[in-house]
């Protein structure tokens, strides 16, 4: 079993601040990011978006790989708005501590006794016959190592990394409750990042004996509103309905992901 005896205290950080407050510092040392909450300014209008959709809105309905229907043969439904969620997560993991290690000295065979800091030792013949002319003592001690783990995330509403090429910048809007409340947005649990970054890093290490620090810090957090449009389109042959979504900052057509996540609950 795992001493926690330690020469310092240990820290380790683990409760969030409410959304909106800058990092809370507490006696003990530990430090959690309050969550700011951003939205992206739209930046492509839906008559831009109705003119990218109908280029494209055949291939929505190709079969087999290459028959496609006329263009006129598909309707536009409909072209609605809507915010998806991003996380951005940063933080360490650090931990100083100590572990149990053995050393085998090798000492001359006449000698029948080693004293090393008041401590006596009784020089044993070793298993291995090739070193015939050496006897071994077993000394056992303590080893003090440090680790540290860092780690910036960005993370979608699945808790699925995103490359953050594939995330640009954009303005911001003046006020972003409004926008979500406006739109109806539901904010995502308030422990979803901090659970997802605790997974990446905070690993204490196997060979733990006594810990002498450890320390989780999230020192940035953020939920970041990006604008989408949705299209939907039908097939006035078939009625079959199929929809494609769009960036509202680059115009560029979003691939959905699949959702994998084991962090994320939806709120009722």
């Amino acid at each position: 079993m795992t001493e926690s005896v330690s020469d310092a205290e240990i820290v380790v950080s683990s409760e969030p601040v409410p959304s909106g407050e800058k990092t809370a510092e507490r006696e003990n040392g530990e430090k959690i990011a309050g969550r700011e909450t951003v939205v992206y300014e739209t930046r492509i209008e839906p008559t831009v978006i109705e003119s990218i959709g109908e280029k494209i809105k055949a291939q929505l309905f190709t079969r087999f790989g290459f028959i496609r229907p006329k263009p006129e043969e598909i309707q536009l439904v409909s072209i609605d708005k809507y915010y998806e969620p991003y996380m951005k997560v940063s933080g360490r993991y650090a931990s100083d501590y100590y572990r149990k290690s053995v050393y085998m000295v090798g000492v001359d065979n006449k000698v029948e006794e080693v004293i090393l800091s008041n401590q006596k030792y009784r020089p044993n013949r070793p298993s291995d016959s090739s070193a015939r002319d050496r006897n071994m003592i077993k000394i056992q001690g303590e080893e003090r190592l440090k680790t540290e783990v860092k780690v910036s995330l960005m993370l979608d509403k699945f808790g699925q990394e995103v490359a953050r090429k594939d995330f640009p910048p954009a303005p911001t809007e003046e006020k972003p409750d409004e926008i979500l409340a406006a739109f109806g947005v539901k904010e995502i649990p308030p422990e979803a990042d901090l659970n997802i970054i605790r997974s990446r890093i905070f690993k204490r290490p196997k060979d733990v004996h006594r810990l002498v620090t450890e320390v989780f810090e999230v020192h940035e957090r953020a939920l970041i509103y990006a604008p989408r449009f949705r299209v939907l389109y039908t097939n006035v042959n078939t009625g079959e309905g199929k929809a494609v979504e769009f960036d509202g900052v680059t115009a560029q057509r979003i691939q959905r992901p699949r959702p994998l996540s084991r962090y994320l609950q939806r709120s009722t």
